[in-house]
């Protein structure tokens, strides 16, 4: 089954500064592993374009939009807080990797394909309703969910979040809006130090211990995540994708295996072909250690595409 992969020359443009973990070179690892591996014989690519005021406004106050737009620097870097910045050319990829979320909704929604990935950066589960930090500008999944619903007219959509970070942008967005259901785990008391009481009746936070392997994650999803989503019956679930939560990332200290990954792409694969008519739209957030980030992003679109 093909699967539609979206990204966009300029989230390789896009960079914080020498040594920063989120690089233009995650992209790139990922797409060599992809080729070298003949993923990207199983894809349909396409460029992702720009979002447009009215598609960022429904996730978004306006003030940030036109604050973010203000800030882009010519030249240089300009600091957003300790760790996130733009250069030159972030406007332009936050607009794409938010418009890669549009596009991406757009062809599950429509049946054109049944499953998409968007393949960017900046990430966005932690820019909030008025506020980007945490790497991230705009919350494209976020977009991409307020388009399905607001625009495209679905009923009931869900997230998921398994990044080792909790999407607390996603989470101050969608809290309270009984059309979305969000589901996530992440490391306890790790950046952004929040997500262990969640907001609203519609979000399922599973903090996870630190050093714990995918056994907690893998209860988590059985126990909690899919009674939680077989009872909400979503009519297409969303992901946010975080591959930080491997044993050999560095800005973590979750335990997961590249095999945690695959099961957990599996199953929500599975549980979209009995409740959704197989639509999963997803979209890349963290993972940093290169190789392992490579390895887990094949694994996923494997899953996603079917192929064994």
């Amino acid at each position: 089954m093909k699967l539609a992969y979206i990204t966009h020359p300029s989230c390789l443009q896009h960079e914080m500064g020498p040594h920063h973990p989120e690089c233009p070179e995650r992209l790139s690892a990922i797409s060599d592993r992809l080729l070298l591996r003949g993923v990207l014989d199983w894809v349909d690519s396409f460029e992702a374009p720009a979002a447009t005021f009215e598609q960022i406004g429904r996730a978004h106050e306006g003030r940030q939009f036109f604050e973010l737009q203000a800030a882009s620097p010519s030249a240089g870097y300009h600091q957003v807080d300790p760790d996130t910045a733009m250069n030159a050319f972030t406007w332009t990829a936050a607009l794409h990797a938010a418009g890669a979320a549009v596009l991406a909704t757009e062809l599950v929604a429509k049946g054109e394909y049944q499953r998409a990935f968007c393949c960017v950066r900046p990430p966005g589960h932690h820019a909030t309703r008025g506020e980007a930090m945490g790497f991230c500008f705009f919350n494209n999944i976020a977009v991409g969910i307020r388009h399905a619903l607001d625009e495209l007219g679905l009923q009931r959509v869900a997230l998921i979040d398994f990044d080792v970070h909790h999407g607390n942008g996603s989470e101050d967005i969608l809290a309270g809006d009984d059309r979305v259901l969000m589901v996530s785990t992440f490391q306890s008391r790790l950046y952004p130090f929040s997500g262990e009481q969640p907001r609203a009746a519609n979000m399922v936070n599973v903090p996870l211990p630190a050093y714990s392997d995918g056994e907690p994650m893998r209860r988590a999803v059985t126990e909690q995540w899919l009674p939680a989503l077989a009872e909400f019956k979503p009519q297409m679930l969303f992901v946010s994708a975080g591959f930080d939560a491997h044993r050999e990332d560095e800005l973590s200290h979750l335990m997961w295996r590249d095999e945690d990954y695959a099961w957990v792409s599996r199953e929500l694969v599975a549980f979209a072909d009995r409740h959704c008519q197989g639509r999963v739209v997803s979209s890349l957030e963290g993972g940093y250690h290169l190789p392992a980030l490579a390895r887990c992003v094949e694994l996923h679109l494997r899953a996603l595409a079917d192929i064994d």
